[in-house]
């Protein structure tokens, strides 16, 4: 028997299942993990050992078979409030402030008998792409920490990598999932718009941010997002009118499965190709080659494709993203200087905005979403790249300059935003180790509602490819 953090969650799961370890010895190993090795990394902004064992031994005292995740250790997204527990939003603004209550998916995450070891980090209000706030310090990625996690949920994701969690929460507004996990080697998830009912997107500005699974393999990113979407293991409460469709059984199920012959898109085109020179590196170009590759070996059907130019989506967004910003709480010239220089610059920026500015950013925003929906339609899939560059160093973006920064943002990221725009489904899977022993990986688009083909072609690849055998520098 190897380090209990080198089982995978769903070997983790059964051996609590089981009863060769419990939910308090599990926990005890994480956090004896963290206090070693976090520093290398900086995942975590607030570790609980205390709450954490305390909860552990409570779940010991329950059902096993009543919840689908009992007994396995997660963080909670610092934009998540816990209550009881510092939660910082990645901000200075917000340092000494406790919540009394906890949002829903933290909520959702207890459901499930997940054991929250503590807060992981993001950046400050997880508007950028990368995780290197002033308020808690910089999250390097366990590949190399010379380089960023990404972002927003840098810190879930390097915690995941560096076996300091079996698998972890993350929110998506933009790519804030498939970012760090493309980043750092890991399976990322980013569910349809309405799927996931304690973060569904329905309730967000745009309809951006959902939340989502980031995890080591396909099967354990499946395990957590069933947890996600019905918590008590047997029905799915949703708070919405609005819903995605009703699963076709567990996903875990599918992901297990990885059964299915489908007629697959690629493209290396995006919506901001209009509006900036995007150029994709090679090793983002290898990546997507042996992603197809491996499909065509096992009989999916390949067809290249290109997105129709669209000049109107790169200032709405932008618009979006600025508004975003505009109802964070700093009023007073002490408050608004406790903000990043980033994020000061976008809450001016989203409060100079009209209203009719908004509400006309919105209709393109809405006209996009049917035309890529459209576009689309007659795959099963489309592949593209995750990411257009290899993981960027610390200190790469230029926080003095918000346009360059946004711009830094746009060339690094191109294929995510527009996911959230369109309410789709996307999987990011880690199919590719560069020579320079960096992961590379690319974005499968699911149609709506379509999580579980993302699922079952991503398990497909993983069992040609094999990328959860490596692991690591930080490890």
């Amino acid at each position: 028997m190897g380090e209990l953090h080198e089982y995978t969650a769903i070997e983790q799961w059964t051996l609590l299942q089981s009863g060769e370890t419990s939910p308090t010895e599990l926990a005890a190993h994480y956090l004896e993990r963290l206090a070693r090795i976090d520093g290398e990394v900086g995942a975590f902004v607030t570790v609980t050992p205390d709450a954490a064992l305390e909860r552990a031994r409570a779940l010991e005292a329950s059902d096993r078979r009543t919840a689908p995740i009992w007994g396995l250790p997660i963080g909670d997204k610092d934009l998540w409030q816990r209550a009881g527990v510092p939660t910082g939003f990645g901000s200075r603004l917000f340092a000494n402030y406790v919540p009394e209550q906890s949002d829903a998916v933290v909520q959702a995450m207890d459901a499930a008998g997940g054991v929250s070891l503590g807060k992981t980090a993001s950046p400050e209000f997880g508007l950028p792409a990368y995780t290197e706030s002033l308020a808690a310090g910089v999250t390097r990625n366990p590949w190399n920490t010379t380089l960023g996690a990404g972002g927003s949920s840098g810190g879930a994701a390097a915690a995941v990598a560096a076996g300091l969690l079996p698998f972890a929460p993350g929110s998506d507004g933009g790519g804030s999932i498939r970012i760090p996990a493309a980043a750092c080697g890991l399976v990322g998830l980013k569910p349809s718009r309405g799927r996931v009912p304690s973060q569904s997107g329905i309730d967000s500005l745009g309809g951006l941010v959902v939340a989502g699974p980031i995890a080591r393999t396909v099967t354990d990113a499946a395990l957590l997002f069933d947890a996600l979407v019905t918590p008590d293991g047997s029905s799915a409460e949703h708070p919405f009118a609005l819903r995605a469709p009703e699963p076709d059984g567990p996903f875990l199920a599918a992901a297990t499965r990885g059964e299915g012959r489908f007629q697959l898109g690629v493209m290396t085109t995006s919506a901001w190709d209009t509006a900036h020179d995007v150029l994709i590196e090679p090793e983002a170009l290898a990546a997507l080659d042996l992603a197809v590759a491996t499909l065509a070996q096992m009989g999916h059907g390949i067809e290249e494709m290109a997105l129709e130019p669209d000049e109107s989506y790169a200032p709405a967004f932008r618009t979006l993203w600025q508004a975003g910003a505009a109802s964070i709480p700093a009023e007073t010239p002490e408050q608004l200087a406790l903000l990043e220089p980033l994020t000061r610059w976008l809450v001016g920026r989203g409060r100079s905005l009209q209203a009719r500015e908004l509400a006309e950013a919105l209709a393109v925003l809405t006209a996009f979403e049917r035309s890529l929906i459209r576009q689309l339609s007659s795959f099963d899939a489309v592949l593209t790249p995750a990411l257009a560059m290899t993981p960027r160093p610390v200190g790469w973006y230029d926080e003095s300059d918000g346009d360059r920064n946004f711009v830094q943002q746009v060339l690094y990221t191109p294929f995510t935003s527009m996911i959230n725009v369109s309410g789709l489904p996307a999987i990011v899977l880690p199919v590719l180790q560069t020579e320079a022993g960096l992961p590379m990986g690319v974005q499968i688009i699911g149609r709506p509602g379509g999580e579980a083909t993302l699922l079952a072609i991503g398990t497909q690849l993983e069992r040609r490819l094999r990328w959860q055998d490596r692991h690591p520098p930080v490890w």
